[in-house]
């Protein structure tokens, strides 16, 4: 059979030897297009990130709720790669929420935009450019399933895989780093170290029987490119046959006609299957039969044993003590729902000092799983005790009764800390009801793990939590992945609770009442405390870097040397706060109200403070360089040796404000501040053109200092 000849058509474009094309192998063209291609998808989706980034900075525009779908997103994407799971809502501007969105949708768009291009055409726009063209082995376009399977399982799905798993199991996880340089590899083996050496295909081209060809050149089959005089009819006809099979000659290949000639040993086969799956779902069931009945038996002998115990407990029992205590500790170790109930009722009913302790043994005995029936009953308590009108005996007697629970709750917690995943305390009391020296209660839960607790809700006044953690390593016993257990105290009131050194970094404080709170050197970094009552509150030294307190409250707080790098302060009330050397730089205090409030030696640098409320503040020594205070109200405030390098002041309001320290003359004022080591004029080239109220002494001053002024000589 003859070979037929492929000619060049007229119309087919011929390479320029002057176009740079023509200067480039075709791996390179190949390899440009193809980053061309990933670029332009990265980048569908970064510029309207970084967009929506910027808008989001911005307080021209109205704040509203991250779209859900967003938030889902990123769940999604943080779990595969190790990163923090952000729980909980979280607000940004109107133009950031729809560019998100477009963010996320279009680099899927531009992706499936590619790809249906490859399929029909052969090619995609960064190809073209290139000259670069995939085609089926008979030089058409490649359709949609084999490019499907050429993109999806080639060159994305095969090596990326490879590469996430050596990472996933790997001492180097959660490290992106390394596994951006494994997927490189991978990539880079899949395009290069697997081609075939024949046909210098890329694994994705074998895979799906396409092939990549120069788009200025004609496609020859393989099967045209072997020599003419090496096939004769001979070899055709024998070719043919191997591939054409007659339903006769499929019926007599393989496993059917292996069968046909050990008729016996077949039959021995299939009989041996058989009993063996017969054998296999009689064991099963009676496996399945014999553990319920183990599992009724079981339950049979702790119901006889719980009514045997509960006679001995009755009140006409006429038990001695010991005997009574013997009896509790029993029922403590039965493994029966019914004793736990019994002992948390029994707990409010009983007087006798030495019972009550061991009932509370008892239910520390049984651990975490007496919690539901806990709660049920303070609930119950805490109920009854807001709405009863007596007084005198009764209503010591119910503060009692709240008080034995709670202590109950807190043995089992302070006992089983790091043991407490998805225990359920919202709404529970667990802070003194009244001060009374007969009932008085306080939740003391230092140095405990309660990780995974949830506590929304939850009534906390006055609890001590010194160095205890809220958030732990999650199953794969790494800190900050997607999988870390955090507590939730959302809602929850915790007014002048003690939680110094206490780990609070990714907890959830939303609308959380912590007013008179002493946070001292905690870690609340990337926490969401977003609405979060901390007025008067004790912050020194806490990490709040990343965190979110938009709209919080920390009127009278001392945050003094607090760590607030990159923190959201949206719209936070910080008035007659203390935060002298706080470290605020690229933070957003956007419409902060920081009036009359301490900031001493603060770091304030490229923070946001557009339309912040600085009236009578104290910015002694203070570093503002590159920060953002446009429009901001800095009346009566006292900015003498400040650092405002950089800074933009458009549109602040200057009135009454310290420039110069007492007894400095004018010319002389911002003199060099020693952590700074500089001798030039702190607001050298800052432009005051647009800033508000201005008064002689002021413009004099900023004139001598090389500030920039209209009417400055």
């Amino acid at each position: 059979m003859t070979t037929p000849i492929v000619r060049r058509g007229t119309n087919q474009p011929k390479p320029s030897q002057s176009s740079p094309k023509a200067s480039m192998s075709l791996t390179s063209r190949r390899l440009f297009a193809w980053a061309s291609e990933v670029a332009l998808v990265v980048l569908s989706g970064m510029i309207p990130y970084g967009i929506g980034a910027f808008a989001n900075t911005r307080n021209e525009f109205s704040r509203v709720p991250l779209n859900p779908v967003l938030g889902v997103i990123e769940r999604e994407v943080s779990r595969p790669l190790a990163l923090p799971v952000s729980y909980g809502n979280r607000n940004v501007s109107l133009p950031t929420n729809i560019l998100w969105i477009i963010a996320a949708i279009a680099p899927l768009t531009l992706s499936c935009w590619q790809l249906f291009l490859l399929a029909k055409t052969g090619s995609t726009i960064p190809k073209r450019w290139f000259a670069v063209r995939v085609v089926s082995e008979q030089g058409t376009p490649p359709g949609l399933a084999a490019v499907l399977v050429r993109e999806g399982v080639g060159r994305w799905g095969v090596p990326m895989s490879v590469a996430y798993i050596l990472w996933r199991y790997s001492p180097a996880f959660p490290n992106l780093v390394i596994l951006t340089g494994l997927a490189a590899v991978a990539l880079i083996g899949e395009a290069t170290g697997f081609s075939s050496k024949r046909n210098r295909r890329a694994f994705h081209d074998s895979i799906a029987g396409t092939y990549t060809i120069d788009a200025t050149k004609p496609f020859m089959p393989p099967s045209a490119r072997q020599p003419k005089e090496q096939w004769n009819e001979v070899d055709e006809e024998a070719a043919i046959a191997s591939v054409v099979m007659s339903p006769e000659t499929i019926r007599q290949s393989g496993l059917w006609r292996w069968m046909q000639q050990n008729p016996s040993i077949t039959l021995f086969g299939i009989a041996l299957l058989s009993m063996t799956v017969v054998l296999g779902t009689l064991v099963g069931t009676q496996i399945y039969i014999q553990s319920q009945e183990n599992s009724r038996s079981t339950e049979e002998g702790n119901r006889k044993q719980f009514i045997e115990l509960e006679k001995r407990l009755k009140a006409n029992s006429n038990a001695t003590v010991e005997e009574r205590q013997r009896t509790i500790m029993a029922m403590g170790t039965l493994n029966y729902p019914q004793s736990t109930k019994f002992l948390v009722d029994l707990l409010v009913e009983e007087t006798n000092p030495i019972l009550l302790n061991t009932i509370q043994q008892a239910l520390v005995n049984v651990g975490p799983n007496a919690i539901p029936d806990l709660k049920r009953k303070n609930l119950l308590l805490a109920s009854q005790l807001d709405s009863s009108t007596s007084s005198g005996n009764d209503q010591l007697k119910k503060q009692q009764n709240l008080q034995v629970n709670q202590q109950a709750i807190n043995k089992i917690l302070a006992t089983y800390g790091g043991q407490l995943l998805n225990v359920d305390l919202s709404r529970s009391r667990l802070s003194q009801t009244v001060s009374s020296p007969t009932a008085f209660f306080n939740l003391v839960l230092d140095k405990v793990d309660l990780w995974g607790v949830n506590f929304r809700g939850a009534n906390l006044n006055q609890a001590s939590f010194k160095g205890s953690r809220f958030r732990g390593p999650g199953p794969d016993g790494r800190w900050d992945t997607y999988d870390d257990w955090v507590a939730d105290l959302r809602f929850a009131s915790m007014k002048q609770a003690n939680l110094s050194e206490a780990n609070l970094s990714r907890v959830l404080l939303n609308k959380s009442d912590l007013s008179g709170a002493t946070l001292n050197k905690a870690n609340l970094s990337s926490a969401r405390l977003i609405a979060t009552n901390l007025s008067s509150a004790q912050l020194v030294g806490a990490d709040l870097r990343g965190a979110i307190l938009e709209n919080a409250s920390l009127t009278g707080a001392d945050i003094g040397e607090a760590k607030l790098n990159d923190a959201e302060l949206y719209g936070a009330q910080l008035g007659r706060s203390i935060a002298i050397g706080a470290q605020l730089s690229h933070a957003n205090l956007s419409k902060t109200n920081w009036q009359a409030a301490d900031l001493s030696g603060a770091y304030l640098d490229h923070a946001n403070l557009s339309n912040a409320n600085l009236s009578a503040t104290r910015l002694t020594n203070v570093i503002l360089r590159s920060a953002n205070l446009e429009n901001a109200n800095l009346r009566n405030a006292d900015l003498s040796l400040a650092d405002l390098q950089g800074a933009n002041v458009a549109g602040a309001d200057f009135q009454g404000v310290i420039l110069s320290g007492s007894g400095q003359d004018p010319s002389e004022q911002f003199v060099q501040k020693p952590q700074i080591g500089v001798q030039s004029a702190l607001i050298k080239g800052v432009d005051f053109s647009q800033t508000k109220n201005l008064d002689a002494k002021q413009l004099a001053y900023i004139c001598t200092q090389g500030g920039i002024h209209p009417r400055c000589p």
